[in-house]
């Protein structure tokens, strides 16, 4: 590898540090479970995450991939995800939404679509199952943080559909490391908040990292489609403009959050998991199924 292609790899990692530092993302000795998809930035962060633990032996490092069931789409990414584990000697667990919830995501889909009733897309709903499956593998190795791969541009779409959809207290709860609000919730973590998807895809391509391009099926339906796009958009115009945002955010969470804590918890009667509403969304979702 060249001089510069090592320093900038260096620099993401370094970069990366300094972020779980900032925030104190890690203990020296936490069960780690990482969301691998197979994408650019999962593979991406599992590789800095690996390097990462080398220099804390009481840590341990666990892999978790959502297997949704997408035909022709998902199989290639569970194959990049295991062969990145194994690479990286990293132990790696499959979750299914077929094993979860009784149904695949392209079964869930077919269904959901003869349902004049169902007005959301299927990115809508995947997020919340998705959610539920992580955080449900997660808490079966005794994970004590659920690092995701969400990047600076993922942080500030996810603001902008917050508001988009008029959901602004959900801002208190997405953030680089959320609460302990309940035993059932593993901390989330997002190592890359502050580092720009262009990076860590460089990241992978400077490192000779395999992940998969192709993108989701049904991923042209979301509305994040949007706000990507204008957000690219006034990047490129503005640089600089979504680490604004984000600091932005930064600052003014505690008062979101100030409102947010009147909501609480209550656990679903239906499934007992953690929820701000007497039925939790998964739990709805899979009653529309029926």
């Amino acid at each position: 590898m060249s001089l510069c292609k090592r320093c900038f790899t260096e620099s993401i990692e370094e970069k990366t540090r300094a972020t779980i530092a900032k925030y104190r993302m890690f203990r020296f000795d936490d069960t780690i479970a990482v969301a691998v998809s197979g994408g650019k930035d999962s593979v991406s962060l599992l590789q800095v995450l690996a390097k990462i633990e080398l220099r804390h032996p009481k840590a341990r490092l666990v892999a978790v991939t959502v297997d949704e069931g997408i035909r022709g789409y998902r199989d290639e990414a569970l194959k990049i995800a295991a062969e990145n584990c194994e690479k990286l000697s990293v132990e790696h667990r499959v979750v299914s939404f077929k094993e979860l919830f009784g149904y695949t995501f392209d079964q869930m889909v077919k269904r959901m679509k003869g349902k004049d009733s169902v007005k959301l897309t299927p990115c809508a709903y995947c997020g919340v199952l998705r959610r539920k499956a992580l955080n449900t593998a997660a808490r079966k190795i005794g994970a004590d943080k659920l690092a995701t791969a969400h990047t600076l541009d993922d942080e500030v779409q996810t603001i902008l559909l917050n508001i988009l959809h008029g959901d602004v207290l959900r801002i208190a709860k997405e953030k680089p490391v959320t609460d302990e609000v309940h035993p059932k919730f593993v901390p989330r973590i997002k190592p890359f908040c502050e580092i720009p998807e262009k990076e860590t895809a460089l990241y992978a391509y400077v490192k000779g990292i395999r992940f998969q391009s192709t993108p989701c099926p049904y991923a042209s339906e979301a509305l994040r489609n949007d706000a990507r796009a204008m957000l690219n958009m006034m990047e490129e115009k503005h640089p600089g403009i979504k680490f604004t945002i984000f600091k932005s955010i930064e600052k003014i969470r505690p008062a979101i959050e100030e409102t947010a804590k009147k909501e609480g918890l209550r656990e679903c009667i239906e499934c007992g998991e953690p929820t701000t509403e007497k039925i939790c969304r998964t739990c709805q979702l899979r009653k529309l199924l029926k």
